[in-house]
């Protein structure tokens, strides 16, 4: 079997993919969070979050 060397541009792209996939997940589970915290502060908390990962989001699917 054959085995092909990963360029470093490989491995960028596979990172930036993971990155996208977990920032994904962290989407889902943000609202849930904060549904379920029970101070105001740390719901606003996640609630920040959640606005900074989506604008994370948008970056990566533009990339």
């Amino acid at each position: 079997m054959a085995t092909t060397e990963k360029t470093l541009d490989d491995l960028f792209l596979d990172t930036l993919k993971d990155i996208y996939y977990a920032e994904k997940q962290i989407l889902k589970a943000l609202p849930k969070m904060a549904k379920a915290a029970q101070s105001a502060e740390l719901k606003a908390a996640f609630e920040t979050h959640r606005d900074e990962t989506e604008g994370q989001v948008d970056r990566l699917s533009t990339a």
